[in-house]
């Protein structure tokens, strides 16, 4: 990336996890990312780099006060949706039957953030770019190459994203993704959405990162020697060979590589 993201493009990425050093050590083994705890005044929060570029944010699970939760909260990741005025665009999210978690807060001069969630009830970050804009490396072994949606709900989805960031959703239309959304900024797919009815049962609407792998099946097998689980095992599909894994702390996550890699910024 070589210039700031699009509003309604996803940016960035997190992980919030009960233990952040072996989260560290997971990604770092698995993509070759680098990262260190970060210092007291930014609550620890790591920013991953690969090749010296950001890739993804991994932080410790805390309460306000700097507390351990109880009870824990599930280790997830957030996907971040870039906003040129988070104060309105939050307006617009409450406006649109949306409800805000967070936010808005500053993030020192890096920028202001504010995490929500969808009408369908899953939990989507927002990012106004200050000095750091997100991601600087994508569609690369080992960063972010696509952002999705799944939801109860694909319908009232599309009304709610559209009403509160410039973002259009049609079909897609690449042969074998028939059902699949595609959510565009400015005529450009950035990210997709799909039904929670192709998933198991139990399956909470969410967004999902995919990670550009350059093995599909290699990333499966270090994830589970490292203690992780897979969720999907390896299999072809009309973008590519893809799986879905989860950390040995059950932050699930999608490794892809891509037929013809579609660029989320």
């Amino acid at each position: 990336m070589n210039g700031p993201y699009k509003p309604g493009t996803p940016c960035w990425i997190d992980l919030m996890v009960p233990d952040q050093q072996a989260a560290l050590d997971f990604y770092s083994d698995l993509f070759g990312w680098q990262g260190e705890i970060g210092p007291p005044e930014t609550g620890g929060y790591s920013v991953c780099t690969l090749k010296g570029k950001p890739v993804a944010g991994i932080m410790r699970a805390s309460n306000p006060d700097g507390s351990t939760p109880d009870p824990m909260p599930p280790t997830v990741w957030t996907t971040y949706l870039t906003t040129d005025g988070i104060d309105a665009t939050l307006k617009a999210v409450t406006d649109a039957g949306g409800s805000i978690m967070m936010g808005p807060m500053d993030v020192m001069e890096l920028g202001r953030m504010g995490v929500i969630t969808d009408p369908t009830g899953a939990v989507v970050g927002l990012w106004q770019p200050g000095t750091f804009d997100g991601a600087g490396i994508v569609n690369e072994h080992g960063a972010l190459i696509w952002s999705e949606l799944s939801t109860g709900d694909t319908d009232a989805a599309a009304r709610f994203y559209s009403a509160v960031l410039p973002i259009s959703t049609a079909p897609s239309a690449m042969p074998g993704a028939e059902g699949y959304t595609e959510l565009k900024v400015a005529g450009r797919a950035v990210a997709g959405m799909m039904d929670l009815s192709t998933l198991p049962d139990g399956v909470p609407p969410h967004w999902l990162p995919y990670f550009h792998a350059d093995d599909v099946d290699s990333i499966q097998a270090a994830t589970v020697r490292a203690g992780g689980s897979v969720k999907a095992p390896a299999f072809d599909m009309a973008a590519g060979r893809m799986a879905v894994l989860a950390d040995p702390q059950g932050g699930t996550f999608a490794v892809i590589t891509a037929s013809s890699p579609e660029q989320p910024a």
